[in-house]
């Protein structure tokens, strides 16, 4: 497909913002994307980490007042650190194994058919989750105690694998972990801030040196359009999941990841049997 530049950074922009914090994988959608649109290679890759900036800069829109009173009574209200301690303690186990495995995973797994095969298995992931019957014994995220923010901490670190959805893995972690799946998903739109402000931070300090004076429009074109889709998709969300499950997401990542395995494979010159 061959479109001009600044409209396939539109259509990027749009694409992650509005999958980043749905459980169906914004990495596996964009390196799909990239693929059909021709937009590949390193620099390519160095666009889809930094307009994850415009969509976590949405989050910290939404939730700014909070933020706000959070950072404001830290050190005066215990509830304040401990909301903050524990979205640390769910920050590091992602943190550390993303420092130890981030090259292997970008030279090894971003490619569209481990991809489709992740948003898959997923999806089953997901199904087999929601079919569970559990008691919510943490309803809201000040109810959350260290060591369930540590358990989704280390299910966020499954979503290193390109294509499993850090949104998805957290979301269903909190779930395991005895969590109402709207504590889970703010829990999950918090964890993002500083696991997303990390991340694109040393994507860019590794790579600022393939990047050119050139970029910097396509970059801002696309962290716009990702901001705006984003903190559409962030309010639409937090009322979806306070009346449906997870399941339609889980199906479309099945049927998605299929087609999209169906179409690589038989790109790539290998057989599919159905």
């Amino acid at each position: 497909m061959d479109l001009p530049l600044y409209l396939k950074a539109i259509v990027l922009g749009i694409l992650e913002g509005a999958t980043e914090f749905l459980p169906i994988s914004s990495t596996g959608h964009l390196i799909i994307a990239n693929d059909l649109l021709s937009f590949t290679g390193e620099r390519a890759k160095t666009f889809d980490i930094f307009i994850q900036l415009g969509a976590i800069c949405a989050i910290v829109w939404h939730y700014r007042k909070r933020i706000y009173r959070v950072i404001g009574s830290l050190f005066s209200d215990p509830a304040a650190l401990r909301f903050t301690i524990n979205v640390l303690i769910g920050f590091l186990p992602a943190a550390v194994l993303g420092l130890l495995l981030h090259k292997t995973i970008k030279a090894q797994l971003f490619n569209p058919i481990t991809v489709a095969g992740a948003l898959i298995v997923g999806g089953l992931a997901i199904l087999a989750i929601e079919s569970r019957r559990r008691a919510h014994r943490v309803e809201d995220i000040d109810d959350l105690t260290w060591h369930v923010a540590l358990k989704v901490g280390f299910a966020q670190s499954l979503a290193l694998f390109p294509g499993v959805s850090r949104a998805g893995a957290t979301i269903m972690g909190g779930l395991l972990s005895g969590m109402s799946r709207s504590a889970a998903t703010e829990f999950s739109f918090f964890l993002a801030i500083p696991t997303m402000f990390a991340a694109t931070s040393y994507d860019l300090y590794k790579n600022l040196n393939i990047m050119r004076p050139e970029d910097i429009q396509i970059l801002a074109i696309g962290f716009i359009a990702a901001f705006f889709s984003a903190w559409l998709v962030v309010r639409a969300l937090l009322a979806f999941v306070s009346r449906h499950s997870f399941k339609a997401f889980a199906w479309y990542r099945i049927l998605f990841g299929s087609l999209a395995l169906i179409y690589f494979l038989s790109t790539s010159g290998l057989t599919v049997s159905l």
